[in-house]
């Protein structure tokens, strides 16, 4: 058995080593800092230290891309004159007066936003944005203010054309719609309620859009950026700044939505531009009918595979359709060879035609097949037909 003066001896031997041990430790182990309980420094008034992000940490800003766009990005203020209902007041209620004037008149205002897309300083914008406006000012984000010229509207679409007269005007870069996919970041440029250049952020929720009876042609992105009165014809881009939808819509919010916006896609509002600034309109191909689709169960069970077609619904006497002999209750199949998808679809695709090309038609009429050739007219404006 070990006597007291062996046992403390052993103690301090091993004390001894242990420390010896802990120094070497403390001089080959790189030094640590105690993390802080937040990301952030302390910074002095004196000495502003800015914050740095950790190393592989990315900063995530859309503030380039904004920088890129947004100088295209224009406000629009209109003004339209009205008139009041005799001895009415704007509100509809009774004027207290004696005599009052046989007609009254008010100017009303409205707000928008537009897109400068070329050097030649023509922008785009929403056709109710401008229509019936008796005075159109636009500002540009640089605080420059213009009266532009309407080159041409297109109420089918929604989309209008003006020109601002001025030197070096931004212009902002186009991309293309039909590479979006549901998930791309997008952001929203415009006016809202009169507060200046907004910029907003989301989601590309959906592509295709159609049937909302918005406009005739519809092929809307679907986005929860938020659009308010006011952003109407502004830029929706994508995160590298390039313009890939007019905004246009939102769905009314009493149906107790929210976050649920529209778009005209940068292709089709490219295609409309160009025919403008080329003929003063659109001249979309016509075919003079109404048509409907056919319920798959009903397609089915005469025999059409795939079980998808048009039923003729009404044909205009004056119309190409007519000429050629078409008539209600006939069934459409394909337009030049190729099977239908739904009755917004055919639409796009013969106003997509030019005015006097042919188009093939199949289908039915009854049991019996049906192959007629209509010569396409210029779609009539709106209203007039």
């Amino acid at each position: 058995m070990p006597t007291v003066p062996q046992t403390l001896l052993f103690l301090l031997k091993w004390t001894l080593v242990g420390l010896a041990i802990a120094a070497v430790l403390l001089l080959v182990r790189p030094a640590q800092t105690v993390p802080s309980a937040a990301p952030v420094t302390h910074e002095s008034p004196a000495s502003p230290v800015a914050f740095t992000p950790r190393e592989g940490e990315l900063r995530r800003s859309f503030a380039d891309a904004v920088s890129r766009a947004g100088p295209a990005v224009v406000n629009i203020y209109t003004a339209r004159v009205v008139a009041n209902a005799p001895g009415t007041a704007t509100n509809g209620r009774p004027l207290l007066r004696q005599n009052p004037a046989q007609v009254r008149q008010r100017v009303e205002g409205s707000l928008g936003s537009g897109v400068i897309v070329d050097s030649d300083g023509h922008l785009i914008t929403n056709d109710h944005v401008v229509h019936g406006a008796d005075q159109i000012r636009v500002q540009l984000a640089d605080g420059r203010v213009a009266t532009p010229t309407i080159v041409g509207t297109d109420p089918d679409t929604d989309l209008a054309v003006l020109r601002v007269d001025l030197e070096n005007p931004p212009v902002m870069p186009m991309g293309r719609s039909n590479v979006l996919r549901a998930g791309d970041v997008v952001l929203a440029i415009g006016n809202p309620f009169g507060l200046s250049q907004t910029v907003t952020q989301g989601i590309v929720s959906a592509t295709g859009r159609g049937r909302l009876g918005v406009t005739d042609f519809e092929d809307f992105i679907q986005t929860d950026a938020a659009i308010n009165f006011g952003n109407s014809g502004g830029a929706l881009i994508n995160t590298d700044g390039e313009l890939i939808g007019i905004n246009t819509a939102v769905l009314a919010q009493t149906l107790g939505t929210d976050g649920i916006s529209f778009a005209i896609p940068v292709n089709m509002v490219r295609g409309v531009m160009d025919e403008i600034i080329a003929h003063g309109r659109v001249r979309r191909g016509w075919l003079g009918v109404s048509s409907e689709e056919l319920p798959r169960t009903t397609a089915a069970a005469l025999g059409i595979d795939p079980p998808v077609a048009l039923r003729i619904s009404s044909v205009d006497p004056l119309g190409p359709a007519a000429k050629v002999g078409m008539r209600v209750d006939d069934l459409v199949t394909h337009l030049n060879g190729q099977q239908i998808v739904n009755a917004q679809e055919a639409l796009n695709r013969v106003a997509a035609m030019s005015p006097g090309s042919v188009l093939e038609i199949r289908g039915r009429r009854g049991r019996s097949p049906l192959s007629i050739e209509a010569t396409l007219e210029e779609r009539p404006p709106r209203g007039s037909r």
